[in-house]
């Protein structure tokens, strides 16, 4: 997996931020140290499609707060380990009180696991697969400016429910490619923009 090597800048720091971020401490510690930053793991890519997945109809505040209580119920989000959850195991999830309890997702996730391995099998890791699909680079000088979904999340969106994945909408997929940096979306004022196109430069692609 490829490691940032970034600048980390204090919570109470006077620097620009995207104006999504706000005042909260999770919020500019995941905008600051994860939010674009490229990600390749098989298990860390599957982890963040799960979780943008969960955050649907809720704010991604509330999935950041349940992150590690996340991690510990679904394995670390190892796909081998996450495709043989028995319904038992979706029951517990069902009891835990420290994720979000949507039995949907919660199936989702287990047969969105079963793909993923299918893909590794076919093409070598799901890295390969996802990181196929990186959009060309643009630039947004505002967050208006930025799109909710695109053409190629939509691509990206219909070959996932092609090969069986569920809660993969566009909307979702768009954001899980802002998220793994596929796309830098930090508006050009941001201090994070030029640490996360020093980032993607380097990075040594998958494909």
């Amino acid at each position: 997996m490829y490691k940032s090597l970034h600048t980390k800048r204090s919570e109470t720091e006077s620097v620009i931020r995207c104006n999504w971020v706000g005042q909260h401490k999770d919020y500019k510690a995941y905008h600051d140290n994860e939010w674009g930053r490229p990600v390749t793991g098989d298990s860390a890519l599957f982890e963040r499609i799960c979780l943008e997945g969960f955050q649907a109809g809720l704010s991604w505040l509330t999935i950041l707060r349940k992150r590690e209580s996340f991690r510990s119920a679904f394995e670390t989000f190892e796909p081998s380990r996450v495709a043989e959850f028995d319904q038992k195991k979706v029951e517990s999830l069902m009891d835990n009180v420290q994720i979000v309890r949507n039995r949907a997702k919660i199936l989702s996730t287990v047969n969105n696991a079963q793909c993923a391995l299918k893909m590794i099998d076919q093409y070598g890791s799901l890295a390969n697969f996802l990181w196929s699909f990186e959009p060309s680079s643009k630039r947004y000088k505002n967050v208006n400016s930025v799109p909710s979904q695109t053409d190629d999340s939509k691509k990206l969106s219909s070959e996932l429910k092609k090969k069986g994945w569920s809660f993969v909408g566009p909307t979702t997929i768009y954001a899980f490619m802002q998220a793994v940096g596929m796309v830098n979306d930090h508006v050009t004022s941001c201090w994070v923009f030029e640490d996360v196109e020093n980032e993607r430069r380097k990075l040594s692609r998958p494909i």
